[in-house]
């Protein structure tokens, strides 16, 4: 009798598991997931995505049960963890999503000194980092070119799901924790439901709907007609390829991106920590400043409206990132890594490529080609949220303030602006 390990790590899902297929060649399959100390000892361990985990864990261990099958829960060292498992089940192979961060990377290499077969599988992006690079280089360091190869690419087949799933004898599960056992600190109200069935509602609920408006739709912030499937992409409760394949235009080039940020973190793992590319610029390391923007006190409302939907539902709509992580950057001259060390304490999707490439492009020291940009948030408000809906919804402040003047309230006369208990601007704007 054979068996397999299946580590679960950015794949919970049944669907499109490329890994879990592999696996499922065996005739017992250990489905295991470890809680790591290593990345609950950081900043990873952020209380948002930390529950949205513990959702899709407890989904992911019904459909695991459905077939026949359950989830393994542990916590300490994986790699630890798959040895003993492997000791006490005699299984010779373990099977898992190849995940090029520094930190799979490492756990990979790991995994690859035990005495057992260890497979690592495409299904974290479309096209996995690496397929793809430019005649003499690694990976690709502009978008459009590696975007015209993207869509050239030939991708792999979307795997069936296992039909039945067989646990070796003997295997005791074990209990999903609790939030508090795991991590501390506030939870946002409004945070959506996590796992692989709420993430395919959600998918198949926007395919239906908004998503053959996203062209003209996705930047209009009052809106709110984006797909809201990043957290879902993030822990891999849907498949980016199955997503792929049912989308096209502007929503599928942000799937491109996506990918772009992961093979660009794959050949440069320090991309959330050190400049991609270094514009020796001087940062402003003045605290009000920032704590200012991280709590939405900036007294101009479009950047405060952003930040408060962060706290709020630990989401933010991707115009409204691109605008408040400018201001921070151009704006303020805050460190872009102040700016992605906040976003990561509340972003359910807080995917590490993904948000340290998008902020490095914003802050000039990326894969922009246009370094200098600035986003004037007063233009981009009025482009954007023109009737202020977007303001009058995360800012009640300015809820009775009409536009034009609910984007810049200070030009209000002195009796009006005095009785809104909102702040003036921290920096001149032109």
């Amino acid at each position: 009798m054979s068996v397999s390990i299946m580590l679960f790590t950015r794949d919970l899902r049944v669907r499109d598991n490329p890994a879990l297929a592999a696996a499922c060649r065996a005739d017992r399959v250990v489905p295991l997931f470890v809680f790591d100390d290593a990345i609950l000892g950081g900043r990873f361990a952020a209380p948002n995505r930390v529950r949205f985990l513990l959702d899709a864990l407890d989904d992911l261990r019904g459909s695991l049960r459905g077939r026949g099958g359950d989830l393994v829960v542990r916590r300490g060292d994986p790699v630890a963890h798959v040895a003993r498992i492997a000791d006490e089940t005699g299984a010779r192979a373990v099977t898992l999503a190849d995940e090029r961060s520094a930190f799979g990377t490492r756990r990979l290499a790991a995994l690859r000194e035990l005495p057992l077969e260890v497979s690592a599988h495409p299904g974290v992006t479309v096209v996995p980092p690496g397929e793809l690079a430019p005649a003499g280089g690694d990976h690709y360091h502009v978008f459009s070119p590696y975007w015209r190869a993207w869509e050239a690419a030939r991708w792999r087949p979307v795997a069936d799901p296992p039909a039945r799933i067989r646990l070796p004898d003997g295997v005791e599960p074990g209990q999903l924790p609790d939030l508090r056992d795991l991590t501390t600190g506030p939870l946002s109200p409004d945070l959506p439901r996590g796992g692989e069935h709420a993430g395919r509602e959600r998918m198949a609920a926007w395919l239906r709907g908004d998503a053959a408006a996203y062209e003209q739709a996705h930047d209009d912030l009052a809106a709110d007609r984006t797909s809201r499937l990043s957290p879902y992409l993030k822990f891999g409760c849907v498949s980016p390829l199955e997503l792929a394949g049912a989308t096209g235009g502007a929503y599928r080039r942000q799937l491109a991106w996506r990918d772009f940020h992961h093979q660009v973190a794959a050949a440069f793992p320090d991309l959330p920590r050190r400049d991609y590319r270094p514009r020796a610029r001087r940062w402003n390391r003045e605290r009000d400043a920032l704590d200012a923007w991280c709590n939405g006190m900036t007294g101009v409302p479009i950047v405060d409206a952003g930040m408060r939907q962060l706290h709020r539902e630990g989401f933010m709509h991707n115009r409204a990132r691109l605008i408040t992580a400018s201001f921070l950057t151009r704006n303020l001259g805050v460190d872009w890594r102040e700016g992605l060390a906040h976003f990561g304490d509340w972003l359910i999707d807080g995917d590490i490529a993904d948000n340290a490439g998008n902020w490095q492009w914003v802050a000039g020291t990326g894969n922009d080609t246009r370094p200098n940009r600035v986003m004037n948030p007063l233009r981009q408000a009025a482009k954007h949220d023109p009737t202020g809906a977007y303001v009058h919804t995360h800012v009640p402040e300015l809820a009775a303030v009409p536009a034009p003047h609910i984007h810049h309230p200070w030009t209000l006369p002195d009796t009006v602006r005095r009785s809104l208990d909102y702040p003036p601007p921290i920096v001149a704007l032109g």
